[in-house]
C-alpha cells in the first residue's frame, strides 16, 4: 500500500520547530539553540549524535526558521569542487536580502582535511553559516581550526516515550496511516528493532504495517518479529547497517570470539568502512572490555591506530586483524569502565565534598598556617613507598570504587590492595 509513496520517516519529517521531537536540552522552552535560532543568531555549528536522534531534520528546520538560502552537501559524494561552488553562491549573495546562506554537510567527518580547509575562509569570514553532522567525535574528526569556529550540540538518543510519540503522531497525521485502523498492542519489539534510531523506527512500522495487508492492523511483538527481520534488508542502508555491524564487531570481542570477530571485520573492510574508525573502536575497547586484565591490550591497540593511521588500506587489515584477535583472546574486565562509572554517580549524589585539609596545597604563608597540607605523609618517605592515610573526603571515606577483576592481573592488584589497606575498602 505504500509503495508508490516516499518511506514513511520521510512522510513524517517535521518542519517546525514545535513538531521536533527530542533533543529538549537543546530546543526546549529557554535551551540554548532555541534561543540561537529564535534570537537569528545562529553560529557555525556541529550536531554531533548517533543515527536516527533529528540531526538533518533540525538542519532543515533551522534553515527554515531563519528563512535563509540553504545548501546542502553530503560528505559522501561531494568533494572540493561542490564546496567551492557553494562558497561562490553564498559570495554573490553578500549584502543582498536574502541573508547569510546556510551550508548543511552530512557526515561531516567523511570530509579529508583538505575538504575541511576549504571552508575554512568562508565560515572564519562570516561568508555563510556551517551546520555539520556527524555519529562521530568531532574532536577526532574535524580539523581544529574548523571545529575551533564551531558551537559543538551533542543530540541524546531519543526516549522510550518520545520514540512511541512518533508512533502516535504517525497513527494519527500520516495522509496513509490516519486512515486504517491501527492497534499496537506491544511495542517492545519494534523499539528493539529500532535501535532507538527514530528513523528505523517509522521504518520497521510501515514494514509490519505493510507485511498485514489488508488487516486487521493488530502489532504484537510476535507480528513485528515474524514480518520484519526477514524485510529489513529493504531498509538497511549503509548507515544502519554500519551501526549493527560494529554492535556485532564488539560483541563478538568481548565475547572472546576471535573467529566471529574477524568475520566482523572482514565484513567493514569489504564494505569500504574508514580504518581509523575501526582502530578507534579497538582503543575504547581495550580499556573498557580488558582494562587492567591485560594493560598490554591498550598498548597494542594504540599502536595498531598509530600505524593504520599512517598505512591505510588494504595492508592495515593485516595490523587490524593482529589487533582484533589479540584483543579477542585476552583476558577481560570491564572493571575500570564500572570504577568511573561509580565515581561519577559518586560525585553526582554527594556533590562538591570538601578536599581534606592534608591534600590540599599550600602555595602561600596563610595557607599554611590555616592547615593547608599539613599531617600528609610523602609516600615515598616511607617503607614500600606508602603511608596509611586519608585520600577521600571524609563523607564518603572508606568508599570502595574499584573492585579489580577475577583474573590473574587484577587478582595481583587486589591482593596488594588488600596489603597496604587491610581491611579499610574491603578487598
Amino acid at each position: 500500500m505504500f509503495h508508490q509513496l516516499p518511506p514513511l520517516a520521510e512522510r513524517m519529517r517535521p518542519t517546525r520547530l514545535e513538531n521536533y521531537v527530542g533533543q529538549s536540552h537543546l530546543v526546549g522552552k529557554d535551551a540554548v539553540l532555541r534561543k540561537a535560532i529564535e534570537s537569528k543568531q545562529l553560529p557555525s555549528l556541529i550536531l554531533w549524535g548517533p543515527p536516527g536522534v533529528g540531526k538533518t531534520t533540525l538542519a532543515n528546520i533551522i534553515a527554515k526558521s531563519l528563512d535563509r538560502p540553504f545548501y546542502n552537501l553530503s560528505a559522501i559524494n561531494s568533494g572540493v569542487k561542490e564546496v567551492r561552488e557553494v562558497i561562490d553562491k553564498a559570495a554573490s549573495l553578500r549584502g543582498s536580502f536574502l541573508g547569510k546562506p546556510i551550508l548543511f554537510i552530512d557526515e561531516i567527518h567523511r570530509f579529508s582535511k583538505s575538504q575541511q580547509d576549504s571552508l575554512l575562509g568562508a565560515v572564519e569570514s562570516g561568508l555563510l553559516t556551517l551546520i555539520g553532522a556527524t555519529t562521530e567525535n568531532p574532536s577526532f574528526e574535524v580539523i581544529s581550526a574548523l571545529l575551533s569556529r564551531c558551537q559543538v550540540y551533542i543530540l541524546e538518543n531519543l526516549t522510550e516515550v518520545e520514540l512511541l510519540s512518533l508512533l502516535t503522531k504517525a497513527m494519527q497525521k500520516d495522509e496513509v496511516l490516519r486512515t486504517l485502523k491501527i492497534e499496537i498492542i506491544e511495542h517492545e519489539a519494534l523499539l528493539r528493532l529500532s535501535g532507538g534510531d527514530a528513523r528505523r523506527l517509522l521504518n520497521v512500522f510501515e514494514i509490519a504495517i505493510n507485511a498485514l495487508g489488508d488487516g486487521p492492523f493488530i502489532i504484537t511483538n510476535e507480528t513485528v518479529l515474524k514480518h520484519v527481520q526477514q524485510n529489513m534488508a529493504l531498509y538497511d542502508k549503509a548507515g544502519e547497517q554500519h551501526y549493527d555491524i560494529i554492535s556485532a564487531f564488539i560483541k563478538s570481542i568481548r565475547g572472546s570470539d576471535p573467529n566471529a570477530a574477524v568475520y566482523w571485520l572482514a565484513r567493514m573492510i569489504e564494505g569500504g568502512e574508514d580504518p581509523k574508525f575501526i582502530a578507534r573502536r579497538l582503543l575504547i575497547l581495550a580499556s573498557e572490555d580488558i582494562g587492567n586484565a591485560n594493560p598490554n591490550a591498550l598498548l597494542l591497540a594504540n599502536n595498531c591506530f598509530q600505524a593504520v593511521s599512517v598505512i591505510g588500506f588494504p595492508e592495515s587489515r593485516i595490523i587490524l586483524a593482529q589487533c582484533v584477535t589479540y584483543l579477542a583472546s585476552s583476558a577481560k574486565s570491564n572493571a575500570s569502565y564500572e570504577a568511573i562509572n561509580q565515581a561519577q554517580d559518586l560525585v553526582r549524589k554527594t556533590g562538591d565534598l570538601p578536599v581534606p585539609l592534608h591534600l590540599r596545597n599550600a602555595p602561600t604563608k596563610l595557607m599554611k598556617d590555616i592547615g593547608y597540607g599539613a599531617e600528609y605523609l610523602y609516600a615515598h618517605a616511607f617503607e614500600g613507598n606508602f603511608a596509611f592515610q586519608e585520600f577521600l573526603p571524609e563523607a564518603i571515606s572508606g568508599t570502595k570504587i574499584y573492585d579489580p577483576g577475577n583474573n590473574t592481573s587484577e587478582n595481583k592488584l587486589r591482593d596488594k590492595l588488600k596489603s597496604l589497606w587491610k581491611d579499610k575498602y574491603g578487598y
